[in-house]
């Protein structure tokens, strides 16, 4: 196999599964584990993955396996920077151990993609997150069941209320469609239900949400931006928006 056909691979695999083991893909790829630790090291250089001992993590875009539904696929590169700093500040937020839940959306995407590999219990109802860790022995993953919402991969509804109901997590993080006049609004109204069911069993809600949030609206109102106890934004927030999280009573985290 040619140099560039072999890292096409290389990267299609970890694309797909978020993250593997070097004797993984040594063997998939039938050649030595130092060819991939090679490959794995240039792909860093590129910004597509992040080592770990003894593994790797993708980090980059994810290739379309059919798994992620069309809308979330679109958005996936909407704010693509600012929702990569405010994953990565966000991690800081989950300790060794943590029992956190993680709600269906783009920016929540990509902080899963921060955890990967971190023990943890994790509660999600998005079948993307999900699929992220099904090969993360580190993780004990719980998936909420219910009706699927197709354009995001979320499951929602009475059964997933239900569910959840029977479980409580340290953190929640959850993303919005939009914060207008200190209220947070989403797209749907099962969307919501479900969000403020999930709220109720957390001790802690992080709102993960980029500048571009702030003053829009969308159909359903989630909750009140007071209900929040953290939220972590990016640097193009202006002063008055970080002026509104602040008077709302919480604690405002910047990514740079």
């Amino acid at each position: 196999m040619l140099i560039p056909e072999r890292q096409t691979r290389l990267k299609e695999l970890l694309s797909r599964r978020g993250m593997s083991d070097l004797d993984t893909l040594a063997a998939e790829l039938q050649v030595s584990q130092s060819t991939v630790r090679r490959d794995v090291e240039s792909l860093e250089q590129s910004g597509l993955v992040r080592r770990t001992h003894g593994g790797v993590i993708w980090v980059g875009e994810t290739v379309n396996s059919g798994t992620r539904p069309y809308a979330f696929d679109q958005r996936m590169g909407y704010q693509l920077d600012a929702k990569r700093q405010i994953a990565k500040a966000a991690r800081g937020l989950v300790q060794r151990g943590d029992t956190v839940l993680i709600d269906g959306g783009t920016t929540t995407f990509y902080l899963a993609q921060e955890l990967l590999g971190q023990p943890m219990q994790l509660v999600t109802n998005s079948l993307p997150i999900a699929n992220l860790f099904l090969n993360d022995e580190n993780v004990e993953l719980i998936l909420a069941g219910g009706l699927m919402y197709p354009r995001y991969g979320v499951l929602l509804g009475p059964m997933a209320e239900n569910m959840l109901a029977t479980i409580h997590t340290r953190t929640m993080f959850l993303s919005v469609a939009g914060i207008h006049e200190g209220a947070l609004y989403n797209q749907n109204l099962l969307l919501v239900q479900t969000e403020r069911r999930m709220m109720q069993q957390s001790q802690r809600v992080v709102l993960l949400a980029d500048s571009g949030k702030f003053g829009q609206q969308a159909l359903a109102k989630l909750c009140q931006l007071e209900e929040m106890d953290v939220v972590v934004t990016d640097a193009g927030l202006s002063a008055e928006h970080c002026d509104e999280v602040r008077r709302a009573g919480c604690e405002l985290i910047v990514a740079e």
